[in-house]
């Protein structure tokens, strides 16, 4: 294959951030300085997302057999790209300044690790062939083992590294497996070589159990019920930006892959891989709301509210017609802008680094009184995540809720109503704490000016488009309609 500039262009988000990943390395070799690893790691990534545009241009395009640069991968990049540039951001306000307060250890290589985790999520989004959706995946988990453990002298944050690498070499295993039997049985390692091998007629039980193996693979990278074990585990012993990387980046990667696959092969989208998926969309959502509705830590909470997020993303894997490609789109960029803005203010409190993070829900009593802009923004993503209207969330509900009844999928919105009600709850239960009477127990607290700072502004622009949009949601379906996705 002749590489052309076209190719050049198609793969110049990926390029960009790989020489980011050289670049920020040999920086460290050089010399360690908290403010240039950042700033490297802030230009790469505003360069690579500029280059999404360029890529745009000559898309749809073939890279290698591997890889496939659409209008789809460029959308799903912009979203990795933009979550790893917010969680970025908050890693330096998580690591505190130069002047010795903050992480007592080596701070630059965690900007090092998020880059890699990055550039496998671009791979997942344009994989079209099983080695390159395993290559991507494993690219985007192996540095997750290290940024999760990052704060060393946490035994919580040790235990939440082990038990993901532990269960996510789990997951790798079923994955492998089933490409494994799907290769055996179509000779054809490519998503629309495989499609094409398994069209004529039903397909075969080896293909069903390669498909079904590799879901189960898939649904433990995006916790889905009964493989949720670990997330609110994880989520707890994380440091709260890496926590922020794992529910959107990461997810949103995985599950664009999983779209991909299930619109590509028709043996993945019907008989009893459809039945299974609505079992484990129904169970996600409930599980994952009534787990939630238990808890009195956030990151915790997030995490289960999250699993309850993708159980509502997969009535529109599920429906897998008219609108749903579009409102999986939506519903992600939603659930990315609102969930960053929530550990966002997380990561705000925690800093100075203190040696564990602000995440019980009592030490956010009374924050109205201490902090009322920062209350503002944490109770309009708790708004946005329970999908209260004039809020991002209820936009992305309202998209799910419409492909749902044309597909007329009952049963799931009947689990989506009765999940969102009991989700409710837990999120007003959060914003009722936040303006109650201070007891005088809190440890941390956000800095005063936590609002002129790189974390806040992030922070403040996340707040104001999670409203903006759930008031006037056209700019997000114009930008769709250029990546053609809807």
């Amino acid at each position: 294959m002749d590489f052309t500039t076209q190719h050049l262009l198609a793969l110049l988000p990926l390029l960009i951030t790989s020489l980011t990943i050289v670049a920020v390395m040999l920086g460290i070799a050089w010399k360690r300085n908290h403010a240039m690893t950042f700033g490297l790691s802030v230009i790469g990534l505003n360069l690579a997302l500029l280059s999404v545009f360029a890529a745009t241009s000559v898309a749809p395009l073939q890279v290698t057999p591997l890889l496939m640069v659409d209008k789809f991968a460029c959308f799903y990049m912009v979203l990795v790209l933009a979550s790893t540039l917010a969680c970025v951001t908050l890693i330096h306000a998580y690591l505190g300044g130069e002047s010795g307060k903050g992480y007592p250890g080596n701070r630059e290589e965690l900007y090092l690790l998020i880059l890699l985790s990055a550039a496998g999520g671009l791979v997942l989004v344009s994989a079209q062939h099983l080695a390159g959706l395993f290559i991507g995946l494993e690219l985007l988990s192996v540095p997750s083992y290290g940024m999760i453990a990052y704060a060393f002298f946490n035994k919580r944050s040790l235990e939440a590294g082990i038990k993901y690498m532990v269960l996510s070499a789990a997951g790798s295993a079923f994955l492998l497996f089933g490409m494994a039997l799907l290769y055996a049985e179509s000779g054809s390692m490519s998503f629309a070589g495989i499609g094409q091998a398994v069209a004529g007629g039903a397909p075969s039980l080896l293909v069903e159990v390669g498909f079904g193996m590799m879901l189960v693979g898939l649904a433990f990278k995006l916790s889905l019920v009964p493989f949720h074990l670990w997330t609110a585990d994880v989520y707890e012993g994380a440091p709260a930006p890496v926590a922020a990387f794992l529910a959107t980046a990461s997810k949103v990667a995985v599950f664009a892959v999983l779209l991909r696959l299930y619109e590509v092969s028709p043996a993945a989208s019907g008989g009893w891989l459809t039945e299974l998926l609505t079992v484990l969309a129904i169970a996600s959502i409930l599980f994952g709301n009534l787990l939630a509705l238990l808890q009195n830590n956030i990151k915790r909470l997030l995490g289960y509210s999250s699993i309850a997020h993708f159980g509502y993303l997969l009535i529109a894997l599920i429906a897998s017609n008219g609108l749903a490609i579009e409102a999986v789109a939506v519903y992600l960029a939603m659930y990315v802008l609102t969930t960053l803005g929530a550990f966002g203010v997380i990561t705000l409190m925690s800093t100075p680094y203190k040696g564990r993070d602000a995440d019980a829900l009592y030490e956010y009593r009374g924050l109205f009184w201490r902090r009322p802009y920062l209350t503002a923004v944490l109770t309009v993503m708790m708004l946005s995540l329970a999908g209260i209207p004039l809020t991002a969330g209820f936009i992305g509900k309202f998209y799910i809720i419409g492909v749902g009844v044309e597909s007329q999928q009952w049963w799931l919105l009947g689990a989506l109503v009765l999940g969102s009600a009991i989700g409710v709850f837990y999120y007003l239960r959060v914003m009722v704490t936040l303006f109650l009477v201070e007891p005088n127990l809190h440890r941390h607290d956000a800095p005063f000016d936590w609002g002129q700072r790189a974390g806040g502004v992030m922070l403040m622009v996340v707040a104001f488009l999670a409203f903006f949009l759930g008031v006037y949601p056209q700019p997000l379906l114009v930008l769709l309609a250029k990546f053609s996705i809807g």
